[in-house]
């Protein structure tokens, strides 16, 4: 074994992936019945975890920051929610007053002041001479009764907009220490994740309390607290970051890397200051097929989803209102969004060409129905989609948008725009920046790209112009500029290393021909709807897109899937487009409390989603050869086998 693969192997339960990360946005979840335990929240899962993914775990620095404020603020046990804009507030209120859930907003000004004079002061009543630093947060809370938690939970990991970790610690260093230090009474668990729905009867344990999600963790018992400059070093072992009053440098950096206008990027600096943000640069035509496009129509946002959640809102309030259509079988939340906020959704989840007629049809209906309106607002897909990597046609879709009058939105994150052209087809281009962008999970960010070529882009651009918040923290964006640099380089071994592996099991699949195998099924662009994906991947002399470094596999079994997923060594725990190897049970993680929904659409119970890093290939094809072998070893045990 490897000492990469020891390391892997023996990470336990809970740690942060990887290990010793501050801010990590992955969780060691090692083995598949650790999974269960973490969706029905027993103790010994969700008690060892230090971190999680942020949307869905809280880091334990706001939960901090969150125990302080409910102790000073809350009445009769209340809870509370932070952001850092009072509008990110306001609409999380807006959003729990849907369901008839009364809230309070209080604003904060906390400042470096705070520390020496023991005390915290409400914005309103402050004075100038209270707060002169410019290292002074403003933080707004919404304050709930305690059992209307789980409404909060939802905005807050459906939007994205929760506050930054590294803002929560921010503001944790200036506050008095007897705050900090005080025992503050524990939240109470967190409440179901999925409200109204049933325990999961796979995976019920007759002696288990029939909890449908993790509580909301106290500190682990696991101690990953480290000194402020061992933190340091450990956050800036990928290379050194930037001071903070580069901050807008960074975030102009991470535009032009996105919009593709920079001649040559580069991870050089010049007194400090990142090179690729520099005032005066000089930059080329846009690579991403939309010659035109610039750093000026690029939007940053603190995650992905909140990138989704902005962009079907400027669809609303631009064009006239009607359902959106989900097009393809997407990421858990970008359904809910589309769901939960406006008219309603069309929901299409095979994403497959025939549904296309599909919903052709229901754009006639809608028209004939009523022939003064545009039939819905927008369409969102992926490209490929996750988990199942299918690629929509792109070309259908485009002219459906064009004759129906809707806004095409696409999510490139599985393909990225290394590999594909998406751009040219869409109105809308999201991305989580979270992923293969960045390749550290140590930081969270989200980009929107306006296509000028397109019908409604001064509408959508002025729009952006006048109510575009940037919800970006500063030392975030930092450390997403550090590790975007080489970003090109990376996914290139990604891509070659992840059609190593996928033609490897292919070969020992049914889906591949081979006899008495137990792996069904490859999901890998490559494979699946390979002709919609050929269509965008990029070919041109010296430069070839690759298949992406995301797919999925399904077994003959249950037990085969669980076999392969434990004896895989590698990292296993949520997110993907990580520098190294990363696995996680999907539909456990994604879809617990819906299995047989999810089932509908070919997402199986079994199904597992691998993320593949930078490792030496052949140290990868050893890793599922013998994960592999494990699995189908199942097939010999018949009760294991009809499990």
């Amino acid at each position: 074994m490897s000492t990469t693969s020891t390391i892997t192997a023996n990470l336990p339960v809970g740690a942060s992936v990887p290990p010793y990360t501050p801010h990590a946005i992955s969780v060691s979840l090692p083995t598949w019945r650790d999974n269960v335990a973490y969706e029905e929240g027993q103790k010994r899962v969700v008690d060892s975890m230090v971190t999680g993914y942020p949307r869905f775990f809280i880091h334990l620095s706001i939960q901090k920051l969150a125990r302080i404020f409910e102790h000073k603020y809350g009445r009769n046990g209340e809870r509370c929610m932070l952001f850092a804009t009072q509008k990110v507030a306001e609409n999380c209120r807006s959003f729990m007053q849907k369901y008839s859930v009364n809230c309070r907003l209080m604003s904060l000004l906390i400042c470096p002041e705070d520390k020496a004079n023991g005390r915290i002061i409400e914005r309103d009543v402050r004075t100038q001479s209270d707060c002169s630093s410019a290292a002074s947060v403003n933080v707004h809370i919404v304050l709930f009764p305690p059992d209307s938690f789980p409404f909060a939970k939802q905005f807050w990991q459906h939007t994205g907009m929760g506050m930054s970790s590294r803002l929560a610690e921010h503001c944790l260093s200036m506050l008095p220490d007897e705050v900090t230090q005080a025992r503050t009474p524990s939240s109470p668990p967190m409440l179901p994740r999925y409200i109204g729905k049933a325990f999961n009867k796979h995976y019920s344990v007759k002696s288990q309390s029939r909890s449908t999600s993790p509580p909301l963790p106290q500190p682990s018992s696991r101690d990953e607290t480290l000194e402020a400059d061992h933190s340091v070093y450990l956050e800036e072992r990928y290379g050194r970051n930037l001071p903070l009053a580069f901050a807008p440098s960074a975030k102009r950096a991470l535009r032009r890397r996105v919009a593709g206008v920079l001649i040559h990027d580069t991870a050089h600096e010049y007194q400090g200051e990142p090179v690729a943000g520099g005032k005066n640069l000089v930059v080329g035509p846009s690579s991403r097929g939309v010659a035109d496009v610039s750093e000026h129509d690029v939007y940053l946002y603190p995650t992905g989803m909140a990138a989704i959640w902005n962009a079907h809102h400027i669809a609303l309030a631009t064009r006239p209102v009607a359902k959106s259509v989900c097009f393809g079988f997407p990421y858990t939340d970008t359904l809910k969004i589309l769901q939960k906020w406006g008219p309603g959704c069309h929901f299409f989840g095979e994403g497959v060409d025939s549904e296309i007629d599909e919903l052709e049809a229901l754009l006639k209906r809608e028209v004939s129905q009523n022939p003064d309106k545009p039939p819905v607002v927008a369409l969102f897909t992926e490209f490929p989609s996750n988990p199942l990597l299918r690629s929509a046609n792109l070309p259908r879709l485009r002219a459906l948008a064009d004759k129906y009058d809707f806004l095409l939105v696409i999510d490139e994150t599985i393909g990225n725009f290394v590999n594909v052209e998406v751009l040219p087809y869409a109105d809308v281009v999201v991305s989580s920046l979270s992923k293969v962008f960045s390749g550290v999970a140590n930081v969270m960010g989200g980009s929107l790209v306006l296509n000028p070529r397109r019908k409604y882009y001064a509408a959508l651009k002025a729009y952006m112009d006048a109510n575009f918040e940037d919800l970006y923290y500063d030392e975030d964006a930092i450390y997403m500029e550090r590790n975007s640099r080489d970003f090109q380089r990376r996914i290139s071994i990604i891509d070659n290393n992840t059609t190593a592996v996928c033609d490897f099991l292919r070969s020992r699949s049914v889906a591949g021909g081979a006899s008495s195998a137990v792996l069904k099924e490859v999901f890998y662009p490559k494979y699946i709807t390979p002709q919609n994906y050929e269509i965008c991947r990029i070919k041109m002399p010296g430069v070839e897109g690759g298949y992406g470094g995301l797919f999925s596999l399904t077994f003959t079994s249950n037990a085969a899937s669980e076999a392969f997923f434990d004896a895989l060594e590698c990292y296993k725990g949520p997110s993907l487009g990580t520098n190294f190897t990363l696995a996680c049970p999907f539909t456990i993680l994604a879809h617990f409390a819906e299995l047989d929904w999810a089932a509908q659409y070919g997402v199986e119970e079994g199904l597992v989603r691998i993320s593949v890093g930078m490792e030496d290939t052949q140290s990868l094809l050893r890793w599922f050869d013998v994960a592999l072998k494990v699995a189908e070893a199942t097939a010999s045990v018949p009760n294991l086998a009809l499990e």
